[in-house]
């Protein structure tokens, strides 16, 4: 009677399961399958090792403003704790308890309070924030903050530390110096602030030497104690004027560091004044005080060090090992020694920052380990093709062979069929060679695994950085495959960084992928370019170039010649144009180019002409965006990607017409602030074809200011800004139409364009910050476009173009349905479904970059930051593979039974035909 009962319940039980089993987006086997992510801390700022502590960490402070502490055996973050962006969270001082030439600076904490830390930092200026943490799990204990009365003043503000008090120092250049003390932990002042004369100080040459302040002055320091009873100026003769500028030496209090020697400005201080290094640092050995000084020459490292009691030197803590030229010139930062297990000696950490953001570990004589920390600065990327196999790549030879008389058609196909059988024969023999163990070894890129797949979806992932470091990583593993580093080369003009270009891919077997770094030297203004191979990360067609000329405008030429290098056409300061390589110069004739003046918001567009073996450059047009006051400035440019395909030409309506894209691929988006009174501020786009220099569509914002990020695709737009009149971020896309007809359906012209095109615009709120804007990319531009939007959180979603759409109706109408659009809702959904790096927060997103794969289903992501993050999407899914749970026995039994059953039916019909016949 009660079975049924029994058997309802467990069908409920059994369909909960099932519903429980389907509530994941992500399985987890996926995991980390297709995407990888690394983290990182930033240049170094300040470091402390501390190898003695029950737990040994290494603790800094970043120009990134990160504070994080390592582990001194393998470099690994223990933790990590992102602080506020810019100003606000520029450290000023990291203050370790219990490191300082004074014993009473411990915890700094009251007899029976519970106020205390491990470390101190401060950071920012208005207001300043003073933190006390936990070291061992990186929380904050203690927090409070100060507000100058004048924040100008305070932006140059110095601090330091000194028994269980800190020191607020304001200079007011060429007057004073405003000092202010506070007890650490509680921020209560200890007294009024003291103003000390000294019309001597000035911008730019003064710093703090523990309690000492100090300032250049030619070939002499003049400087004053702030914490002496008397107020008395100290003047110190150096032997020459100081190149660089001078640095303190961080826990001798007065000492400094100039033309690479040490001086001391504090009488009570003694320094050994026949030392001369690139870096020292302070430390103990043997319970007695040491300084550390370390030197490249030759590319080797040399440390050394002496007591500093009598200068005598330290034999343990000499050292000498070979130091990589990737890692640029090293600067020791800090080092701290400890008892080996078996008692034999004591073992030394030294933690060097290099010109090139690299940490670098050095114990034992050896580089213990080092952390890339100018990944945290990316700014450029491609994804470059691999290399083919050697059987794929004797293919491509043979299907690239040519006749030798393409006329007769008999001699072309004897030619192939001898090619062919020669191609056989030599792979015949090379499997022959490889069985006996006689064959060829294979070459480095073959040994690291660097050989294309079938889908080309393993690719090179090259990262050029901010400091002119260049990487080779494998996007499917993460693994750091080659690695560069251009010294003293820097971005151009109007904040535009270096830029990496590709100048021949890898689809031209057996010639060799090419790529070149455009860049400028800062100590002259004039161009450089490197030129190397992207797979191994040699410099090739002669490597670095140094050019005689200012680099104001660079393009790439659209074709080639026979070994399929595209030039780059430079524009120089003085409108000359220049083609490298030089051979490549009469492919420049009939180019057009433009510049823009960020701060004037000026457009210039140029004609590039070949005429005997000289190029000409003559300006056709100009543009002013700038207004009548000239008081708009240029923030955002977006263009088209050159390597787009656009696949459908036109938008099929609900009554199956036909509404043609307006396609230009020489239209450029500008968009333009300036201040205004009424409204605050004022955002302007313009559209320009930047040929004819016609503009093609401008609209206005008002109310509304940056961060602005903009993506430019196909025939349409989408930028986002913040709304100050409602306090929200707003995302608006634009779509431009011809029409129903197109003027020309095969090639597109500027300078006979058809007329102005429709334009669709909306705006949509979305519930979040935006950091970075890029649409999907693939092979054959088949696959529907999404937008991937980065998010302050360090998310970033996939978002579809159907919820950008300007199209979208207000109402659900019937040509809505039928054209497929969604109703227009102003609030874009944010599903968690939808973020693609799912819990792989990247800190700092800057910057999302796409390539399309070999599969047109899929498009490669990388996204930069503090962080690194590779993935993939697949915007219409994988419909062009199959699915990793496809059955393969199945349908291997499908298709067995489908052959047999024909096999069997045709005998069984043709003994009936036959029957037939016989009756």
């Amino acid at each position: 009677m009660h079975r049924p009962l029994h058997i309802a319940g467990g069908l409920i039980s059994l369909s909960l399961l099932l519903l429980l089993s389907t509530c994941s987006a992500l399985y987890e086997d996926q995991i980390r399958k297709f995407d990888w992510r690394s983290t990182h801390v930033g240049a170094v700022k300040q470091v402390h090792v501390d190898l003695n502590h029950f737990q040994p960490r290494v603790l800094l402070s970043t120009h990134e403003q990160v504070v994080a502490s390592l582990c001194p055996k393998s470099g690994e973050i223990v933790w990590r704790q992102v602080l506020e962006q810019k100003a606000r969270g520029d450290i000023k001082l990291l203050q370790v308890s219990g490191f300082s030439d004074d014993s009473s600076d411990t915890a700094a904490a009251p007899v029976g309070s519970r106020l205390g830390f491990d470390m101190l930092t401060i950071q920012g200026h208005a207001p300043a924030l003073v933190r006390g943490w936990n070291t061992n799990i990186g929380t904050i204990e203690w927090e409070w903050s100060i507000i100058p009365l004048n924040t100008e003043r305070a932006q140059d503000a110095l601090w330091f530390y000194s028994n269980s008090v800190l020191y607020h120092v304001v200079p007011v250049w060429r007057s004073h110096l405003e000092v202010t003390a506070y007890f650490a932990t509680s921020g209560h002042t200890t007294g009024t602030t003291s103003k000390i004369m000294a019309a001597w100080i000035k911008t730019d040459s003064c710093l703090l030497s523990g309690t000492y302040f100090v300032c250049q002055d030619g070939k002499q320091l003049i400087s004053l104690d702030l914490l002496a009873k008397s107020t008395q100026v100290i003047a110190t003769s150096l032997e020459a004027e100081p190149t660089d500028k001078i640095e303190a030496l961080a826990g001798l209090n007065g000492v400094l560091i100039a033309n690479k020697k040490l001086v001391s400005v504090n009488k009570d201080q003694a320094v050994c004044p026949e030392l001369s290094s690139a870096s020292y640092v302070l430390g103990s050995f043997n319970y007695r005080k040491v300084v550390a000084y370390a030197d490249l020459a030759d590319g080797n490292l040399k440390i050394n060090a002496v007591y500093l009691d009598n200068c005598s030197p330290v034999p343990e803590l000499q050292m000498s090992l070979a130091f990589a030229e990737h890692y640029g010139t090293p600067s020791l930062r800090s080092f701290d020694c400890k008892l080996k297990r078996n008692g034999d000696g004591k073992s030394c950490l030294f933690l060097f920052g290099t010109s090139a953001e690299s940490i670098v570990a050095v114990q034992q004589g050896r580089v213990r380990w080092a952390r890339e920390e100018s990944l945290a600065n990316v700014i450029d990327t491609q994804f470059i093709d691999l290399p083919l196999a050697d059987t794929e790549g004797t293919l491509e030879n043979e299907m690239k062979g040519k006749a030798v008389d393409a006329n007769n058609l008999k001699r072309d196909i004897v030619s192939a069929f001898m090619r062919r059988i020669t191609t056989q024969a030599l792979q015949i023999k090379s499997l022959f060679l490889h069985v006996i163990g006689l064959g060829p070894p294979p070459t480095d890129t073959q040994r690291a695994g660097l050989v294309r797949d079938s889908f080309g979806l393993h690719k090179m992932l090259v990262l050029l950085t901010r400091t002119g470091k260049i990487f080779g990583i494998d996007n499917i593993a993460g693994k750091h495959h080659w690695k560069l580093y251009l010294p003293n080369v820097s971005g151009f003009e109007n904040a535009e960084e270096m830029r990496l270009i590709v100048q021949r891919s890898s689809k031209h077997f057996p010639l060799q992928p090419l790529c070149a770094i455009v860049a400028k030297f800062p100590s002259s203004g004039n161009g450089v370019l490197f030129r190397f191979n992207p797979i191994t990360g040699r410099a090739a067609e002669g490597g670095l170039l140094q050019l005689d000329f200012q680099i104001k405008q660079i393009a790439l030429l659209p074709e080639t010649e026979k070994d399929f290098v595209k030039g780059i056409l430079m524009l120089d300061a003085t409108n000359k144009v220049h083609v490298q390589p030089k051979h490549a110069t009469p492919l420049a004739d009939g180019m057009y180019l433009y510049t823009a003046n960020v701060k004037t918001a000026e457009l210039e567009g140029f004609y590039v002409k070949h005429a005997g073996n000289d190029l000409t450059c003559t300006p056709i047009w100009n543009v002013r965006l700038g207004g009548h006051n000239s008081e708009q400035h240029i923030i955002g440019v977006a263009s088209k990607n050159p390597i787009e395909h656009v696949h459908s030409q036109g938008r099929v309506l609900g009554d199956r017409s036909v509404l043609y894209k307006y396609i230009n691929p020489n239209l450029v988006a500008f968009v333009t602030q300036a201040p205004d009174a009424t409204h605050k501020s004022v955002l302007n786009l313009y559209l320009i074809d930047v040929v004819s220099g016609s503009v093609i569509f401008s609209m206005t914002h008002r109310k509304v200011r940056p961060p602005l990020h903009i993506v430019h695709s196909e025939n349409w737009l989408a930028y986002s800004y913040f709304n100050d009149k409602v306090r929200r971020t707003e995302i608006t896309t634009i779509e431009l139409y011809e029409g129903n007809a197109q003027a020309n359906n095969s090639v597109w012209s500027s300078l006979q364009a058809p007329s102005m095109p429709l334009v669709e615009r909306q705006s949509y709120i979305i519930p979040t910050i935006v950091e970075a804007l890029r649409e999907t990319i693939t092979e054959r531009g088949i696959t529907n476009k999404h937008v991937l939007i980065g998010t302050a959180s360090g998310g970033i979603v996939e978002m579809s173009w159907h919820l950008l759409d300007p199209r979208r109706p207000i109402s659900s109408t019937t040509q809505g349905r039928e054209e497929g659009a969604i109703p227009y809702i102003p609030e874009l959904p944010l599903p968690t479904e939808n973020h693609i790096n799912y819990n792989q927060t990247i800190a700092r997103l800057r910057n999302i970059y796409t390539a399309p794969s070999g599969l047109e289903s899929t498009c490669l992501v990388v996204a930069t930051g503090l962080d690194l993050f590779v993935t993939r999407v697949a915007p219409s899914k994988t419909f062009d593979i199959l699915k990793e749970d496809f059955d393969y026995i199945l349908i291997s039994i499908v298709l067995v039974v489908l052959t047999s059953g024909s096999l069997i039916v045709r005998h069984l019909a043709s003994r009936k035909l036959l029957k037939q016949a016989w009756k």
